[in-house]
């Protein structure tokens, strides 16, 4: 082989060497894990000899049967339907939140926009864990300065930790972790239209709230759709907010999300094969409707480009 030909083959290599390391890890701890949880979801253990004494245990294949439990699981279903109305309040209020904020920091009128910038991220530079459990003790009576104030002026004191103000005390620790994020998302978006847009608008004689309900909004309506996306994701696999205030209040079952009842039945009940049926129902979940939701933003994207 000459040198030349050498040198070509390795120059055609060369990407698919670079992508050993990550194609190695991607498969590892990605798709052997998903592969081994679709393997277990399949099977059961089988208990035989109860009459002798002590039954033997052994792994059997169960077909289908885990995942009909699972679809038939009260447990799972409620959960479901918590997760459902969480993410009803998180995900407007979050990108809600989000969307104002970057259309303020976009503004020339504001000032310090550096800090302000970093303050309302910070809160996503925080660990879930730990903003939970912040927060968590911010909404214990006993410690909470909030409730101090509200008993000193003799305000009613509520009680965010059962009922359905859990719903908006479990609501805020997201909002307040995530908009950071989805703000500099939708920023950074805005900072990419070129300024001459907003020069041709202005001689028009558009207002600054035309110029952002009319051309900004529009014209970051990709980012709006990625930040959704993501926000889905996040809403439907749910597990710290929840997890960490329960040891605060009853109203926080072990089964009180779907993740959590993956949990307990996987490490708590030791049940593994049918926890991994409901894993594997939680994903094709997330990805269906993830994807789905994406289908339909690029069809009416389409549509619109089509007018």
């Amino acid at each position: 082989m000459t040198s030349a030909r050498r040198k070509s083959y390795g120059v055609k290599g060369a990407p698919y060497a670079f992508l050993i390391p990550a194609t190695v890890l991607f498969a590892v701890f990605f798709a052997l894990p998903i592969g081994y949880a679709v393997w277990l979801s399949f099977r059961k253990v089988h208990v035989s000899g109860l009459g002798l004494g002590k039954g033997a245990r052994e792994e059997v294949w169960a077909g289908l049967s885990n995942y009909t439990d699972a679809l038939q699981d009260s447990e799972l279903l409620h959960g479901a339907l918590r997760v459902l109305g969480y993410g009803c309040i998180v995900v407007p209020v979050m990108l809600g939140l989000a969307l104002l904020f970057a259309l303020m920091l976009d503004s020339d009128k504001v000032r310090f926009t550096p800090f302000t910038r970093l303050a309302i991220f910070l809160p996503y530079a925080i660990p879930g864990v730990v903003a939970a459990m912040l927060w968590g003790f911010l909404y214990l009576p006993d410690v909470s300065p909030f409730y101090y104030v509200l008993d000193k002026f003799g305000l009613p004191q509520p009680d965010l930790l059962s009922g359905g103000p859990l719903y908006l005390a479990l609501s805020n620790i997201a909002v307040w972790g995530g908009t950071g994020f989805n703000m500099i998302v939708i920023y950074t978006a805005l900072q990419a239209i070129p300024a001459e847009v907003y020069e041709a608008a202005k001689l028009d004689g558009a207002t600054p709230r035309q110029i952002a309900l009319k051309i900004k909004i529009p014209m970051v309506a990709p980012s709006l759709v990625l930040t959704f996306f993501f926000s889905i994701i996040a809403t439907l696999q749910v597990y710290n907010e929840p997890t960490t205030l329960k040891p605060l209040t009853n109203s926080v079952s072990t089964t009180w999300s779907p993740l959590m009842k993956v949990y307990r039945d996987a490490f708590g009940t030791n049940d593994i094969y049918a926890a991994a049926a409901q894993a594997v129902i939680i994903a094709l979940a997330t990805l269906l409707l993830s994807f789905g939701f994406l289908r339909a933003a690029n069809r009416r994207q389409k549509q619109e480009a089509a007018r």
